[in-house]
């Protein structure tokens, strides 16, 4: 009779403890993991851009409520920095990578990787060599290099020395950018692009390339900057060499010392994307591929024209002041 009542008793302890066991396994199947995305950027430090477009990212995660990581070097130069962090990010077998090529061509076998996981792949930004993601979301580069071009062209004498100061060589931001520069002002007549220099995306390195230029080159009459630190850094050289006005500047991006630039005269325009869309629609593309929805091979975000004439307009305010979390 004791036995009976001791088993009884253990009968009874046990049901709720299978109860809730039940209960936890009916809800986690209910409420599967959080979609895992991981973010692959150039950088994440040193470029006004960077750090605007891991906002999107951040303001898309909460959004759609998935969980995502964002990855990348200090610097884009360190472009074996990126690769070996996403080497390590396809270990992490996540639903999704959403990525930003340091090179055009050194992360094809890095993408090949991704996809021989079985992990969904969207670039954003920069591309690679190859059709290997599901979606590029990006700015219209070539375009944007045209606006550039075109921008500079209205400013220059009829028989015109102009320089490209680029950033790193072989992405395909730089590649694009500077073939739409190119298209323009190759067809210019009069006009002579004296080379393209190459800052490695380091303000400091566009300043010494930029003043080695003007010592050099007496006769230079325009810049084009292809991105923030190498319009600043040209910027600084111009200003410092007393040819603010002779020496017409049109760059990239914006930040606070490009809109200081643009005020005092040294850069007549620059060309300003939107990080923030292409940051948040990478987030917002996963997702749609991770529920299993088409997406649209090929997003290309806006880019606009800002100069000291439009700048203080409130559109254009928000584009040179966006908000970023610190």
């Amino acid at each position: 009779m004791k036995s009976y009542l001791s088993m009884r008793y253990i009968v009874m302890l046990l049901i709720p403890a299978l109860i809730v066991g039940y209960a936890i396994l009916q809800w986690s199947k209910d409420e599967p993991r959080p979609k895992k995305i991981i973010v692959g950027v150039k950088a994440v430090e040193e470029i006004e851009f960077w750090r605007v477009l891991i906002e999107g990212v951040n303001t898309a995660s909460r959004e759609f409520g998935v969980d995502v990581s964002v990855v990348g070097p200090p610097r884009e130069i360190q472009v074996d920095l990126q690769i070996q962090m996403l080497q390590e990010a396809i270990k992490q077998q996540p639903d999704a990578i959403v990525m930003a090529a340091g090179d055009y061509n050194r992360l094809v076998p890095t993408v090949e990787s991704i996809r021989k996981a079985g992990i969904l792949l969207i670039m954003i930004d920069s591309a690679v060599n190859g059709d290997y993601a599901q979606s590029l979301i990006a700015t219209d580069n070539f375009n944007a290099g045209q606006k550039a071009a075109v921008e500079l062209a209205e400013r220059l004498p009829v028989n015109a020395k102009v320089a490209i100061v680029s950033f790193v060589q072989g992405t395909s931001t730089q590649i694009e950018r500077e073939q739409g520069v190119r298209s323009i002002l190759e067809q210019r007549e009069g006009t002579e692009i004296v080379g393209t220099y190459y800052s490695e995306g380091m303000e400091e390195r566009a300043y010494e390339i930029t003043m080695e230029l003007l010592r050099e080159r007496p006769d230079l009459d325009g810049i084009v900057g292809l991105n923030e630190p190498s319009t600043v850094g040209a910027g600084r050289a111009i200003g410092e060499q007393g040819l603010v006005g002779k020496v017409k500047l049109v760059g990239f991006d914006s930040s606070i010392k490009e809109v200081k630039l643009l005020e005092e005269g040294v850069l007549q325009s620059t060309i300003v994307q939107k990080p923030f869309s292409i940051g948040y629609l990478g987030i917002k593309t996963a997702v749609s591929l991770i529920e299993g929805d088409k997406v649209s091979p090929n997003v290309y975000t806006d880019s606009v024209i800002i100069n000291k004439d439009n700048m203080y307009t409130e559109e254009n305010q928000k584009l040179l002041f966006p908000f970023v979390e610190e």
